[in-house]
């Protein structure tokens, strides 16, 4: 998994709200579902989409499937998300400098 693949995962408010919703523990996908207008299969795809990337896992109990977070995956892609910000930060500092150092020094 890549920071790229968890930032596309998190691009949709749903999936987003899943984290959100599973951050005060294991919800089943039935209880999950209930939160959204939209179909099962569509709630079904978004659940796989966080599972392939590691966010979230799943366990059956009989005939219910039960979410929760992977906090350890979820902590290190917020690591890397805020490594890759302050990277561009900090370019964008550079540029940003460079730039007005020029400025500054044209007559």
């Amino acid at each position: 998994m890549t920071i790229g693949e968890i930032i596309q995962a998190l691009n949709s408010p749903i999936r987003r709200d899943v984290i959100e919703r599973l951050k005060s523990g294991p919800i089943t996908a039935g209880d999950l579902a209930d939160g959204y207008n939209v179909s099962k299969a569509t709630m079904s795809t978004h659940f796989a989409t966080l599972k392939a990337v590691g966010l979230i896992e799943a366990e059956r109990d009989g005939n219910s499937i039960i979410y929760h977070l992977n906090t350890t995956v979820t902590e290190e892609s917020v690591i890397g998300i805020v490594n890759l910000l302050t990277s561009i930060a900090d370019k964008t500092s550079s540029k940003t400098i460079s730039k007005l150092k020029q400025k500054a020094s044209k007559p």
